[in-house]
């Protein structure tokens, strides 16, 4: 990628090769929790507090239970209002300085394709004042149960089959689901993904 993307929110990822990673695409603000040490260190959540009360805080970590582990950890300190989701999809694979995959054979951010990355980052980031996404708010709890995605017969694997074709993440919880749906897919992506995939099992 010749040109870098500017980004005025902080981003917040795992390790040093995630920041690596995402420096090479991003003119922004890129911090670390070094994987679980942010428990220990309540200085360094009072600066994260600091940074996304001022700026805004953009969470991007892995796809596997470690990575939604700590994102669970991060919101639990953070305010709902300044703190923004990225998620990436589950890419099979294994990191090219690592002698073998990780535990659930996932790629971590080091490890997936730029632009997935980029779509992530974009997904993730606030819409601004008058962008037809804020006036499309479509998705709760209620519409996944209207849509069999909750509370009913067959709604985990249709929503695993969903989330595999919006390219989300299988881990994402039903609240986790409905706010990125309104974030980043419109209500009609959404119904056509939907369709397809029942089409598909109905095959």
């Amino acid at each position: 990628m010749s040109e870098k993307v500017t980004i005025t929110q902080a981003i917040l990822v795992e390790g040093k090769y995630d920041k690596i990673k995402l420096s090479s695409l991003a003119d922004a603000l890129i911090l670390t929790t070094n994987g679980f040490q942010i428990y220990k260190h309540p200085e360094e959540r009072a600066l994260l507090r600091r940074i996304a009360e001022n700026r805004g805080l953009i969470l991007l970590t892995d796809s596997d239970r470690a990575g939604f582990q700590l994102r669970g950890y991060i919101a639990g300190f953070i305010p709902k209002k300044h703190l923004y989701h990225a998620y990436i999809p589950d890419v099979f694979g294994k990191e090219k300085r690592k002698a073998a995959p990780s535990k659930e054979g996932k790629l971590g951010v080091e490890g997936v394709p730029p632009e997935i990355l980029l779509q992530a980052l974009q997904a993730a980031l606030p819409q601004q004042a008058g962008d037809p996404l804020q006036s499309r708010r479509f998705a709760t709890k209620q519409t996944l149960y209207r849509n069999g995605l909750l509370g009913k017969p067959n709604a985990a694997a249709l929503r695993k089959s969903l989330l595999h074709k919006l390219n989300l993440p299988q881990r994402l919880s039903t609240n986790q689901l409905a706010d990125i749906l309104n974030a980043a897919v419109s209500q009609e992506d959404f119904q056509a993904a939907l369709q397809a995939v029942r089409n598909e099992s109905a095959e």
